[in-house]
C-alpha cells in the first residue's frame, strides 16, 4: 500500500511556529489550520499507521491495543431498532485509531495523546432550568439508566463515515429525571479541558474557544436517536473516543457529539458552540447532514466509508439525508 503524507504545520518545533500575533489572526488560522489539517486529512487515510510514527508500528499496535483493552459492559441490552444500518460495522482498531479529537491534536493519530485523559473520579453537571439539578458520578449514570446497545451510521463533516455499535443511554432518560423548566429551550455540553493536559503538541490554546462546547434545542436532546454513550464495542469508552461519556446524534455531522462531557446546562437561549464560533459560514449551529449543501470547500454528497482493514481504506457512499435517519427527525425541521 502506498503510503500518503501531507505535512502538518502543527507538527512543527516551537521555534518554528509563526509569531503568536500574527498566527492567530483568524482568516489565516481557518485557512492555515482547518485547509491543511481538515480538509487534507481524508487524504492521508492509508498512512495513518506509518512505521515512521512517534513510536514504532510494533509499539503503537500494542499501544493501541492496551488502549481498546477495557472492562466489558454486561448489563445492557440490544435495541433492536437500532441493529442494521446496510453497511457492516467499522473494525474496532480502524475506529480506535482514526479520530478526531481537538484538545489532543489537528491529526487523525491523537489517540495516543488522549491517552492523558484522566477519567478518574469523573464528575458529570446537570445544571441551568432546571427542577433538580443533579450532579452524577459515571457510574451513577451507569446505574441509573438502562444501558443499550445500538449499531449508528457516524458522519463526519470531512466526508469520512463509519458504523459503530455504541452503548449508553438515550438523552430523553436524562431530561425526565432533571425536569427542564419550560424556559428551557437549548442545551449546552461542556467538555473537559485543562490547558496543561488537553492541548496537543504544537497546537496552540491561542484565542480558540476553549473549553469545547456543543449545543442542540431542547426538542432534539429529546429525539429518539438522540444518546449518551458510555461504551462502544461491548467494553467501556476508550479515551480517543471521547471517555467516559460523549454525545451521539447520528444525524448530524460529527463535531456536533462532544466528548469527555462535565457540564450539561439547560438554557433559554441559543449558546456559542466551538465550531460555528470559529467560523459559522463553514460549521452551522445545526449541522445536519446534507448531501445537497456542500461544505464550502468541498462537496457532501458523497463519503469515504471505513470499514475494515489491513490498513485504513474506504468506499465512496452516497451521502444519505440525516445520515439516513429522516423517519425519525424529519419532522424537527420541515
Amino acid at each position: 500500500m502506498t503510503l500518503i503524507r501531507i505535512p502538518q504545520i502543527w507538527s512543527a518545533s516551537e521555534n518554528q511556529i509563526t509569531a503568536e500575533t500574527l498566527y492567530w489572526n483568524r482568516r489565516r488560522f481557518i485557512k492555515t489550520l482547518i485547509g491543511a489539517g481538515i480538509g487534507a486529512s481524508i487524504l492521508p487515510l492509508a498512512g495513518c499507521d506509518s512505521s515512521n510514527s512517534a513510536v514504532g508500528k510494533s509499539a503503537s499496535q500494542t499501544a493501541l491495543e492496551a488502549s481498546l483493552d477495557l472492562p466489558k459492559i454486561t448489563n445492557l441490552t440490544q435495541n433492536p431498532a437500532f441493529t442494521k444500518v446496510q453497511r457492516p460495522i467499522t473494525e474496532e482498531k480502524l475506529a480506535g485509531q482514526y479520530n478526531n479529537f481537538y484538545e489532543y491534536g489537528g491529526t487523525k493519530k491523537i489517540w495516543l495523546n488522549a491517552q492523558k485523559l484522566p477519567t478518574e473520579n469523573w464528575k458529570v453537571e446537570v445544571t441551568g432550568l432546571v427542577n433538580n439539578p443533579q450532579t452524577y458520578d459515571i457510574d451513577e449514570l451507569k446505574q441509573k439508566f438502562p444501558l443499550e446497545e445500538r449499531v449508528y451510521r457516524f458522519r463526519c463533516v470531512e466526508a469520512w463515515s463509519m458504523v459503530l455499535p455504541w452503548i449508553g443511554f438515550p438523552m430523553k432518560k436524562l431530561i425526565e429525571a432533571v425536569e427542564p423548566t419550560s424556559k428551557a429551550k437549548y442545551v449546552r455540553f461542556t467538555s473537559f479541558y485543562d490547558p496543561e493536559i488537553t492541548t496537543g503538541p504544537g497546537f496552540h490554546i491561542g484565542s480558540l474557544p476553549w473549553p469545547y462546547q456543543e449545543g442542540l434545542r431542547i426538542e432534539e436532546m429529546a429525539n429518539e436517536l438522540a444518546f449518551f454513550a458510555v461504551g462502544i464495542y461491548g467494553h467501556d469508552l476508550p479515551k480517543q473516543h471521547g471517555a467516559p461519556l460523549r454525545m451521539v446524534i447520528p444525524w448530524k455531522y460529527g463535531f456536533k457529539g462532544a466528548k469527555s462531557i462535565v457540564k450539561i446546562e439547560f438554557l433559554d437561549s441559543q449558546p456559542a458552540t466551538y465550531w460555528n464560533t470559529i467560523d459559522s459560514r463553514e460549521y452551522d449551529f445545526e449541522a445536519n447532514v446534507n448531501p445537497n449543501k456542500p461544505h464550502p470547500r468541498w462537496s457532501q454528497a458523497t463519503e469515504k466509508f471505513i470499514s475494515k482493514g489491513p490498513g485504513l481504506s474506504w468506499d465512496i457512499k452516497e451521502t444519505l439525508a440525516y445520515n439516513g435517519y429522516g423517519e425519525y427527525v424529519g419532522h424537527l425541521y420541515s
